[in-house]
């Protein structure tokens, strides 16, 4: 009757230990958190948003821009050094109010690096000592400054920060993944751990029973001394596995809460992922589309433009010449009505240059330079095309493989949960003895244990995959939008 009972007893518990794996958090719900709340999801979402707004600051750089500067009101009370017509210099004092205002717009000239803006000012003076004072106004002013034969910035920025500002969108679509990735990662860890520690119970529980049977059989004496103190010292193991599996229990959950940004004290409990995507890829799609949209391959063309701008700019410091035109209407009168009344022309030109005529060698060595760095960055971008390729060829290649590997571990382990519940029971029955029961409890916990290494190697890989071609080859679809912002 004891032996019917221990054996009842044994089977609830092993069921309920199997039941607790599917409840609570399933691994779609510990990735959709991490998506949404985790701190490197919100790390993710600041950069693209700072990305973005240092986009808008590039575009700002082409358009006009309209400023009010000026010094109102400028009070000046000082003495200056005066040298009379006999040649003596006194000291003077004076007492003056200087004021300025300038209303101007500004417009860069992306095509030549020049830039033309139109001014309106007036300028206000008055010697307080002398009761005196004077207005200046320009009614239109238009000026011209444009840099000749130089680098011309904003030219090659109009090439590069559109290519960095989509390089930065595509970069936020893979770190996203990253951070599925590494949810796949901390679940799996807490989910081994979840499963050491329930097969620890079960295994003490077990051992416990086994223990009390084979006490039985020494009383009545169909067994030995030698196969109960075997008993216990299993006993006394499956106790000591239960505390160092309670620990690591704890240890997982905090670093899994610390992932997900989780600050309540909920206990956790994950379900073990069942449903696996069915989905065939072909090589050449997946390379082609990791070449289509991941950021690398908009970082290596942003990359040789980067190369090929400073070899420009270093062409552009050899000499440097700027041209300065204005044209204008201006005129001064005590009166600020009579400053607007009928304007005189004011035209200027200038030319200025800087010519080295002795330098010893330092502009032919920066040109040099920058060409060697031009070639030099030609040969790493393709060396860094062909590991990016070879990168998506061996994961393709091994996600097949870890495919096949799951389904073997799955039968495995279910074939090593049939094997000892048949060595349990005839255990009970005394058919088999202690250590070939040992053997099957041992074979059980290996097979479930690399059932989950399955898993947790399958749902990695594919997430690498998505975030190497940023493609979703369950759902055929693409992850990045291009016409999203």
């Amino acid at each position: 009757m004891n032996k019917v009972f221990a054996f009842v007893a044994l089977m609830i518990f092993s069921q309920s230990y199997y039941g607790q794996l599917s409840e609570e958090l399933t691994l779609e719900d510990v990735i959709v958190m991490a998506r949404n709340q985790s701190p490197s999801s919100k790390q993710a979402e600041t950069r693209k948003e700072n990305r973005y707004w240092q986009y808008r600051l590039f575009k700002s750089n082409y358009n006009p821009q309209l400023a009010l500067s000026g010094n109102i009101p400028g009070y000046n009370r000082d003495y200056f050094s005066n040298r009379l017509d006999d040649g003596t210099i006194v000291f003077q004092d004076r007492e003056q109010l200087n004021s300025s205002l300038n209303l101007g717009l500004n417009q860069p000239l992306a095509f030549s690096g020049g830039n033309i803006s139109v001014n309106s000012s007036v300028d206000y003076f008055q010697d307080l000592e002398f009761d005196l004072q004077s207005y200046s106004a320009t009614l239109v002013n238009i000026q011209l400054d444009q840099p000749l034969f130089g680098f011309n910035e904003l030219k090659w920025d109009k090439k590069t920060e559109p290519l960095r500002y989509e390089e930065s969108k595509r970069s936020y679509v893979e770190e996203m993944e990253f951070v599925s990735r590494e949810a796949v990662k901390y679940f799996f860890d807490y989910l081994d751990a979840q499963i050491n520690y329930q097969i620890s119970q079960f295994n003490y529980f077990n051992n416990d029973t086994i223990y009390k049977i084979e006490e039985g059989r020494y009383n009545i004496g169909t067994t030995s001394k030698d196969k109960l103190l075997q008993v216990e010292l299993q006993l006394l193991r499956s106790q000591q596995d239960e505390v160092q599996a309670l620990l690591d229990l704890q240890t997982a959950s905090q670093q899994l809460r610390a992932y997900l940004g989780i600050k309540n004290n909920d206990t956790l409990q994950l379900s073990l992922p069942t449903q696996i995507p069915e989905f065939d890829i072909v090589m050449q799609d997946a390379v082609l589309n990791a070449r289509m949209n991941r950021a690398d391959y908009i970082a290596f063309e942003r990359r040789r433009l980067e190369a090929e701008r400073e070899l420009a700019e270093a062409r552009g410091q050899r000499f440097q010449t700027n041209l300065r035109a204005s044209f204008g209407l201006n005129n001064a009168s005590d009166d600020f009505g009579d400053a607007y009344d009928t304007p005189n022309d004011q035209q200027r030109v200038d030319i200025g240059l800087v010519v080295p005529i002795l330098d010893w060698g330092r502009n032919k060595a920066r040109v040099n330079t920058a060409m060697a760095n031009l070639q030099l960055n030609e040969y790493v971008i393709d060396q860094d095309m062909q590991n990016f390729e070879q990168e998506v060829i061996t994961l393709v290649r091994q996600f097949e493989v870890l495919r096949n590997q799951l389904v073997i571990a799955k039968k495995s382990d279910e074939v090593a949960q049939e094997r000892y519940e048949v060595a349990q029971n005839r255990y009970l029955t005394g058919k088999v003895d202690i250590t070939n029961l040992n053997i099957a409890l041992s074979e059980k916990d290996t097979a479930k244990r690399s059932y989950t290494k399955a898993l947790r190697d399958f749902w990695i890989a594919y997430f690498d995959l998505r975030r190497l071609t940023l493609y979703d080859f369950a759902n055929n679809e693409l992850l990045y939008k291009p016409d999203e912002e």
